[in-house]
């Protein structure tokens, strides 16, 4: 388990791991602070897509490139624990991408996103991006606590996973600004409930916006990219 959001704590007394956890997180939100400067003076919004693994993220992200990657100047953080796999695959689609690889944490930190939008800002010929992807380590747990410096923390729950994702993991949702339920096309495979998920993740959260997608079939495309758009030109 991860030793750096403190939920590795065998051989720590309870009150060590809080102090740990608190300076962490006090040291972390620093560097979001200026990560968020850092990304506002390239010219971006930045997001920051948490999900279990699976969930379609790099997924989507391909789609959303191939629809809206010659009309917005993005970039996009890969993070996973190791291999290089899902920015090779966003390279192919011919955009600045940068992976970083955690070694065993279970989530991305600020100081390593920040490592990251200067080697992104190096692979731009102006420096500028209007949107940058942030995709988190697969997990709902660690990443919900760590703000990375995003305008946007978007989570994304598939089909596949079970409508009972906002109830089990609610401290993920109330952070939140965008919940995006995903592989819809799959949704007369599995026992599903939208009405469920939407109406938990709303009781978490009631300014959450909800929106549907299956990336792959082309199922409410056209309202994430829309969405997108409105979010850029902030």
């Amino acid at each position: 388990m991860c030793d750096t959001c403190g939920c590795h704590t065998s051989g720590h007394t309870e009150a060590k791991v809080v102090e740990v956890h608190r300076s962490l997180l006090a040291a972390n939100q620093k560097q979001a602070d200026r990560n968020r400067r850092h990304i506002e003076a390239m010219g971006a919004v930045a997001v920051n897509m948490i999900s279990s693994p699976g969930s379609g993220k790099t997924t989507l992200l391909e789609h959303t490139l191939d629809r809206i990657g010659s009309r917005l100047k993005i970039g996009v953080i890969e993070g996973d624990i190791e291999t290089e796999r899902d920015a090779d695959r966003i390279r192919k689609k011919g955009v600045p991408v940068v992976q970083l690889t955690t070694g065993g944490a279970c989530h991305l930190d600020a100081p390593l996103v920040h490592k990251g939008l200067h080697d992104l800002e190096h692979q731009s010929k102006d420096g500028t991006f209007d949107l940058i992807f942030i995709e988190n380590v697969g997990n709902l747990v660690c990443p919900a606590t760590f703000d990375l410096g995003e305008h946007e923390r978007m989570i994304l729950v598939s089909v596949p996973e079970g409508s009972d994702k906002p109830a089990k993991y609610p401290t993920t949702f109330v952070g939140a600004q965008t919940f995006i339920i995903t592989k819809m096309d799959l949704l007369e495979y599995f026992d599903f409930s939208v009405d469920e998920a939407e109406r938990e993740a709303l009781r978490l959260n009631p300014e959450l916006t909800i929106l549907k997608v299956g990336a792959t079939a082309g199922l409410g495309m056209d309202n994430w990219i829309n969405y997108l758009q409105a979010l850029s030109a902030r």
